[in-house]
């Protein structure tokens, strides 16, 4: 018990990254770029990279906006290589940004010093050492980018869920891209200086993906991704403590196993349903017709006897 108050304010921040990246990863998943996250955190970690080549604190503000500003080319690069006639996927574009920001990231360390310690804590971040006024300001700042995708939601959504329909209606879609990948820019900058890549796609990618598996709409599926990030950040903090291992990459590791845990019920309930579906369907009459008609090989209909 004299663990827990110490565990309350990573807690409150996973909360935090978990009630946006849910929100982001269901644009994301149903974009198709699923890797853009890891893009954009990767190209984050490379201008954090450079400042602290330069010099810089890598806590301190001229690191931060010069990670922001990486972030921003990279949404600027994402936005202009959607094209409406797709001959290269854009997610072949989003791959290749984060080997070469990876490649940038690692070349630039070889060249400072602590390079080791630097390159883990971009990909798998220390979340335990969260401080509340750095909680404070996420909120904020996160706050501020919900209100943003709420005002302008039909407009993202459509986006992402119809990009045709949008595009006949006279929406720009590569301006609203690039908003999108802007406030997106915003979210992942300051997630990563928090927790690091690989936590950051995870809180973006898997309750999105774990939600898909029960529910179709938005709402519900929202509603499954936030109470999954919830109940598996409180898992993963508790389970890096008690077990004395690095706190992201334990609630990565938890992700993935309520991951394949859903997964499994997904699978019983989908096998437990389909037998009584066919069923079901195999016996239903229409309403008023005593017999369906039989056709023949011919396509004509077949005459009862008598």
């Amino acid at each position: 018990m004299d663990v827990l108050p110490f565990l309350f304010a990573p807690f409150v921040a996973s909360l935090i990254l978990t009630g946006i990246h849910a929100y982001l990863g269901v644009h994301v998943v149903e974009r198709g770029v699923i890797f853009v996250d890891l893009a954009l955190a990767q190209i984050a970690a490379l201008g954090a990279t450079i400042a602290i080549l330069a010099g810089m604190d890598p806590h301190a503000g001229g690191a931060y906006w010069i990670s922001l500003a990486f972030t921003f080319l990279g949404a600027g690069i994402f936005s202009l290589v959607r094209m409406r006639r797709v001959h290269i996927p854009q997610e072949a574009f989003i791959g290749i940004a984060y080997a070469v920001a990876s490649a940038g990231a690692i070349l630039a360390m070889s060249k400072a010093t602590g390079e080791t310690e630097h390159l883990k804590d971009m990909l798998v971040g220390n979340i335990l050492a969260v401080s509340w006024p750095e909680v404070g300001r996420t909120a904020l700042l996160y706050g501020g980018i919900g209100v943003f995708h709420y005002f302008f939601r039909k407009k993202f959504l459509l986006i992402s869920l119809d990009p045709r329909t949008a595009e006949s209606q006279g929406v720009s879609i590569r301006l609203w891209d690039f908003l999108f990948y802007a406030s997106f820019g915003f979210v992942v900058t300051s997630s990563v200086a928090i927790a690091g890549v690989l936590l950051v796609f995870c809180y973006l990618i898997v309750p999105s993906v774990g939600a898909m598996l029960f529910a179709d709409r938005i709402g519900p599926r929202l509603a499954i991704g936030w109470t999954m990030g919830t109940l598996v950040s409180a898992l993963g903090v508790y389970l890096s403590v008690v077990l004395d291992l690095p706190t992201g990459a334990t609630i990565v590791c938890t992700f993935g196993g309520i991951l394949v845990l859903m997964f499994v019920v997904h699978l019983i309930i989908y096998h437990y349903k389909r037998p009584n579906e066919a069923s079901d369907a195999a016996t239903a009459v229409p309403a008023g017709v005593a017999h369906a008609p039989e056709f023949g090989l011919d396509g004509d209909q077949v005459k009862r006897p008598g």
